[in-house]
């Protein structure tokens, strides 16, 4: 099972991908037009050419997850695009709001990280 954990790099294809493309095809399209390492862990999201089903690529440590979702009705509405950009990163839960046909620049989710004080707000007063 693909675990999307809130530390995960997520990447996004800009450009459709044949959606007949393998784990070897598809990693291809990584090297050679995103310019990354399909072995790093990073979660590789691709959209086929009609818009109506998404690939997902990741390495887990221990082989490669290839997953697929196909929409019974409709095409994903929101992709993200870039004047020139051939990727984009997304942060997971942005990516949930992604595959669930959502748009993810409207996606909000809490701050990823936030310093904790090291006393107590009563101390810091005193």
């Amino acid at each position: 099972m693909i675990q999307i954990t809130p530390q995960m790099r997520v990447l996004v294809a800009i450009e459709a991908v044949d959606g007949r493309r393998g784990i070897d095809g598809l990693g291809q399209v990584c090297r050679s037009v995103l310019l990354a390492n399909p072995g790093d862990g990073t979660l590789f999201v691709f959209r086929t050419r009609s818009g109506k089903a998404i690939r997902l690529l990741v390495y887990d440590g221990q082989g490669f997850w290839l997953a697929s979702k196909r929409l019974s009705a409709g095409r994903f509405r929101y992709w993200p695009t870039g004047a020139g950009a051939v990727s984009r990163e997304l942060l997971a839960h942005e990516f949930s709001a992604l595959i669930w046909g959502g748009d993810p620049q409207r996606a909000q989710a809490a701050p990823m990280w936030r310093r904790i004080p090291l006393e107590p707000p009563a101390a810091r007063a005193a």
